[in-house]
């Protein structure tokens, strides 16, 4: 299993619709807006390093109204 967070930057007035939508897709665990340099952090489970891919650009990146992404692998140590 594979865990990732990932942050969200969103067009101007658009991270709470946008959360929305994200909360709802497969594999995301959970969505929330925020303050700071992100406007949404989302932590995604998936079964694998491709299918998280997967999930960040097929479904995460195609929400309306989300520009940026970063995608922070959790590791072991």
């Amino acid at each position: 299993m594979v865990e990732a967070y990932i942050l969200i930057n969103c067009d101007s007035g658009k991270a709470a619709s946008a959360v929305k939508k994200m909360a709802k897709q497969p594999g995301v665990k959970s969505a929330k807006v925020v303050t700071g340099l992100h406007d949404i952090v989302a932590l995604v489970e998936s079964e694998s390093l491709g299918s998280l891919a997967r999930t960040v650009v097929d479904q995460i990146q195609k929400v309306e109204g989300v520009g940026r992404t970063v995608t922070m692998v959790c590791v072991e140590v």
